[in-house]
């Protein structure tokens, strides 16, 4: 089955942030902290956090695609770690940008799970590949996304 490409403009990403933030509001699903999946899940905590009045947020750095197509064997995570002590027990809303496999997902939730959270998990696109079905989803889709903080290359000294 060949991939197509899905092509998210910033506007339409302000748009799915809202619809996100108010799915949320109307779960009743009240996040003590948000927590980003880095890289891909910081842009969209931010703008989610906004929208549902939120300034508590942490980052969780896990290493998993390493190209188009191409991960490791598992998903790592990285330091630093989250703060412990500032999650256990805690209500919180991990975010990503999108769930492919889900292995990452899974992953973050199990840990967090451990320190007696309750988790719960949001994104901007889901895959039909994916082995875990996150409780907030924007969009499905099958396609390769192109996110517009990440469609251009890095910048690089001249």
């Amino acid at each position: 089955m060949e991939v197509g490409k899905e092509i998210l403009t910033w506007s339409d990403f302000g748009a799915g942030a809202r619809v996100l933030a108010q799915q949320i509001a109307d779960s009743g699903f009240d996040p003590d902290v948000m927590i980003a999946v880095a890289r891909g899940g910081m842009i969209p905590t931010g703008a989610i956090s906004y929208a549902l009045g939120k300034k508590l947020n942490d980052c969780i750095n896990v290493e998993f695609y390493t190209d188009r197509n191409e991960t490791l064997s598992d998903p790592v995570l990285l330091a630093p770690l989250l703060d412990i002590d500032s999650i256990s027990d805690r209500r919180l809303l991990v975010i990503d940008d999108v769930v492919d496999s889900g292995r990452t997902m899974a992953l973050v939730q199990q840990l967090l799970r451990g320190f007696g959270a309750e988790v719960r998990s949001c994104v901007l696109y889901a895959k039909p590949t994916t082995v875990v079905a996150p409780d907030y989803v924007w969009r499905h889709t099958a396609d390769w996304i192109i996110f517009p903080w990440s469609a251009q290359p890095p910048v690089v000294a001249r």
